[in-house]
C-alpha cells in the first residue's frame, strides 16, 4: 500500500474534534448508496414493465398481422399458403374481429368479438390460463347454442359462469316487415380465460371462425391472418417479406408497429427516470466535494509538513483523490448490493406489503398488470456502477488540485 492511500484511509477515520467532517462523509456515502440503489431498482422495474407488457401483448396477439386494403380477405387459404412459405414464419391462422354487445340477464356489455380456429390459433397466439373450460370446446355445440369463451373480468362484470347462456347482439340489423331489428344469437359459455392483461380480460370474447363467419354474414371471408415468426425481433423483416410475396391489395404490420406508441413511451420514461435519478448521485458528488474542501482546510498544516518532507504535488493530489474514490466505491458497492437485493425480490416485497398493509401497488382495474414486475439488466447495472465511479472521481479533482497547490511556507506561517 502506498503512503498516499494509507494517509487517505487515516483521514476517513475522523478524530473527536472532526465529527462534523465524519458526518458529511457518511452523508456522501448514503447519497451515493441511495442514488445507485434507486437507479438499479427503477430501471429493473421499467425493464420488467416492458418485458411483461410485450409478453402479454404477444400472448393475445400475433407477431405479424396480414389484412387487405379493400376490406375482408377472400380466398384466405391460398393467401395462407403463401404466407407460410415465407422464411421465418412458423405458423399462421385466420381471424375475424368485430365489435358486438354481450347480453346476459339484465347485464349488457360492449366487447370485441374474435373469431378463431380452435386448433390452429393455439400455434400462433396464447389466450393465457383457462380458469374454467377449454378453448377446444369452441367447435362444440352446447345445450343452448354454439360455444363462446370470455375473459375473467368480463365474466365477473356481467355475471357469467361455465355453461351459462349469453346473447350476442351484432351491430348490423336484419330487415323485417317491422323494419330493421338487431341481429341476435344465443351462445353458451364453454370457457373463461385469464390473460393477465386487464384490458383483454374485461373486453374480449372468442367464438369459432365458422360461427363468426355465419353470424356476421362473412361467408368464406376473414378479417385477416395472424402470423407467428421464429424471432420476434426480426418480425419487421419477415413482415416486409410477406408483403412483397403477397403484393397489392394486402398490407402487413408487425407487433412493433402496432404497439409503437406504447413501447416508445416506455423507453422515454426509462430515459427520463435515469436522468432524474442520476441527479441523486450528482448531489452526493457535491457532498464529496464539500467534504474534501473542508478536509483540505482542516489538514493545511499536515499538507505543508508532507510537502516539506519531500511529498510532490502529485502525491498530495493522490491522497484526496483516493479519499473521494473510496467514498464513492463504498457507496456504490452498498447501493449495488441493496438495489439488486430489492430488484431481485421485488415481487415478494410487493406481495408482503399487500398482505401486511392491504395496499395494492398495482390495482388490476387501473393498470394493465396485477403484479409489480422486475427484470435486472446487468448491462444497466454496469453502466450505473461505472458512471457513479466516474462522477465520484471527477468530484475529487478540484479539492485535490487546491490541496496540491498549497504553499508550505504560507501554510506554516500562521500555524
Amino acid at each position: 500500500m502506498g503512503y498516499e492511500l494509507f494517509i487517505s484511509l487515516r483521514y476517513l477515520r475522523a478524530k473527536r474534534k472532526q465529527v462534523f467532517l465524519s458526518i458529511i462523509t457518511v452523508i456522501s456515502i448514503c447519497g451515493i448508496f441511495l442514488g445507485v440503489a434507486a437507479l438499479i431498482i427503477v430501471l429493473a422495474v421499467m425493464n420488467g414493465f416492458e418485458t411483461e407488457l410485450r409478453d402479454k401483448i404477444l400472448g393475445m396477439n400475433s407477431h405479424v398481422v396480414v389484412m387487405g386494403y379493400t376490406g375482408p380477405v377472400k380466398d384466405y387459404e391460398r393467401v395462407r399458403e403463401k404466407v407460410d412459405s415465407v422464411k421465418g414464419v412458423i405458423a399462421s391462422t385466420p381471424f375475424i374481429y368485430s365489435q358486438v354487445m354481450l347480453k346476459s340477464g339484465g347485464h349488457v356489455s360492449g366487447v370485441v368479438l374474435r373469431g378463431l380456429e380452435p386448433e390452429g390459433a393455439l400455434k400462433v397466439i396464447n389466450v393465457g390460463k383457462m380458469v374454467e373450460g377449454s378453448l377446444s370446446r369452441l367447435s362444440e355445440r352446447g345445450r343452448t347454442g354454439p360455444g363462446i369463451i370470455v375473459g375473467k373480468e368480463l365474466a365477473k362484470n356481467i355475471g357469467l359462469s361455465l355453461g351459462d347462456p349469453v346473447d350476442i347482439v351484432a351491430p348490423m340489423g336484419i330487415a323485417t316487415p317491422m323494419g330493421m331489428v338487431p341481429k341476435m344469437r344465443r351462445f353458451e359459455v364453454v370457457g373463461i380465460f385469464d390473460s393477465g392483461f386487464y384490458e383483454y380480460d374485461s373486453s374480449l370474447a372468442c367464438i369459432s371462425l365458422k360461427e363468426s363467419q355465419d353470424f356476421l354474414g362473412m361467408k368464406d371471408m376473414v378479417t385477416g391472418l395472424e402470423v407467428k415468426v421464429s424471432d420476434i425481433f426480426r418480425a419487421k423483416e419477415v413482415a416486409r417479406a410477406i408483403e412483397l410475396e403477397l403484393g397489392f391489395p394486402f398490407w402487413v404490420r408487425d407487433w412493433m408497429q402496432m404497439n409503437k406508441n406504447l413501447f416508445s413511451a416506455l423507453k422515454l420514461e426509462k430515459r427520463v427516470m435515469f436522468i432524474i435519478l442520476t441527479l441523486i448521485v450528482l448531489v452526493a458528488a457535491f457532498n464529496i466535494v464539500t467534504a474534501l474542501i473542508m478536509l483540505v482546510m482542516e489538514k493545511t498544516r499536515d499538507i505543508a509538513i508532507l510537502k516539506s518532507m519531500g511529498a510532490t504535488s502529485k502525491s498530495i493530489m493522490k491522497i484526496f483523490i483516493f479519499q473521494g474514490v473510496v467514498i464513492g466505491t463504498i457507496g456504490t458497492i452498498l447501493g449495488c448490493a441493496g438495489g439488486l437485493a430489492v430488484a431481485l425480490n421485488l415481487e415478494k416485497i410487493s406481495l408482503f406489503v399487500e398482505k401486511t398493509f392491504g395496499f395494492k401497488i398495482l390495482p388490476r382495474d387501473v393498470y394493465y398488470l396485477n403484479a409489480l414486475p422486475s427484470q435486472v439488466n446487468y448491462g444497466d447495472v454496469a453502466v450505473i456502477v461505472v458512471g457513479t465511479m466516474v462522477i465520484s472521481f471527477l468530484a475529487t479533482i478540484y479539492p485535490s488540485r487546491r490541496a496540491a497547490r498549497l504553499d508550505p511556507a504560507e501554510a506554516l506561517r500562521y500555524e
